[in-house]
């Protein structure tokens, strides 16, 4: 039985939405408290599994391979001043047992070509590929990804991530149709890029978080370019839907879009007040902020 060991995470977008902020830095470094986005998808793929993960770079996003990288004179002057603590969180970036490899994307030709540049390395092999743009913040003590790979290895067939949406919301997800109208776990029968609110099939929509056979690959590469040459993954999984098993999982957890500064600044208060650290005197500066508005 073939495990999920792989993960793609396509970071060669532009991030236009957060400029100036991403001018010279990537949009995937942007912190949340004190780890950027782009950690917090890779701890999420190591705790489901996976040990080799492939980013899709482009330009200007050296920063990403830097913090992935050893940190040789970092970690020595942290040695040498005795601060053991800080020294184990900048090692512990990404484990020992845990390979990054780096492809570079020419062009920025949608998702789908994103997904199919990690072909050469993921092979026929199933793996995930995730959004650093999405934060999910897993219920309980399991993360989303963690949740999805249970239902890749139950079910042995491609698997969605899917949340609920409102029907105006509908025009800025992929969004399924799928064979009853509830239920955690439903098989997907069709799928539509950004349909008009009075169009969707239905208010389930795709967030970045996927599961996908290697038969992906062979879709893409039969893809016909849409407006700007791009490939959409959304067309690729219609097109695998007519051979195989498609799932829609509805995961337990909040979703915190990080792509806009509303759901940035959602993402930064909630898991500030979660962290061990602030969080106590983060929550009393908020509740006085609170009273002196309201007095």
């Amino acid at each position: 039985m073939k495990k999920v060991t792989k993960a793609v995470f396509p970071v060669a977008g532009l991030g236009s939405r957060f400029l100036p902020a991403t001018k010279a830095s990537p949009k995937e470094m942007m912190p949340i408290v004190d780890k950027p986005l782009i950690q917090y998808a890779v701890e999420e793929a190591v705790a489901a599994g996976v040990t080799d993960l492939v980013f899709i770079t482009g330009r200007s996003k050296r920063a990403i391979e830097d913090h992935f990288d050893k940190a040789y004179e970092l970690e020595t002057e942290l040695e040498m001043r005795g601060k053991a603590e800080l020294l184990k969180i900048v090692r512990d970036t990404v484990p020992s047992h845990v390979n990054c490899i780096y492809i570079r994307q020419a062009e920025a030709l949608g998702l789908g070509h994103a997904v199919l540049c990690a072909a050469p390395v993921v092979g026929d092999e199933p793996f995930a590929v995730l959004l650093a743009d999405d934060l999910l913040d897993g219920q309980g003590d399991l993360p989303v990804m963690r949740q999805m790979v249970d239902v890749y290895n139950y079910n042995r067939c491609s698997v969605l991530g899917v949340m609920n949406v409102t029907r105006e919301q509908t025009k800025q997800y992929g969004i399924v149709s799928t064979q009853r109208d509830d239920g955690e776990i439903q098989r997907v029968t069709g799928i539509v890029e950004k349909p008009k609110p009075e169009e969707a099939p239905s208010t389930q929509a795709v967030i970045g978080r996927y599961i996908l056979t290697g038969r992906i690959f062979d879709h893409l590469r039969q893809l016909k370019p849409g407006a700007g040459g791009e490939l959409q993954l959304t067309d690729a999984i219609a097109s695998l839907l007519q051979e195989e098993a498609v799932l829609a999982y509805q995961f337990k957890g909040v979703r915190y879009d990080c792509g806009s500064k509303l759901g940035y600044l959602q993402a930064t208060v909630e898991l500030g007040l979660k962290h061990p650290e602030v969080g106590a005197e983060f929550a009393a500066f908020l509740a006085s902020r609170c009273a002196n508005m309201a007095g």
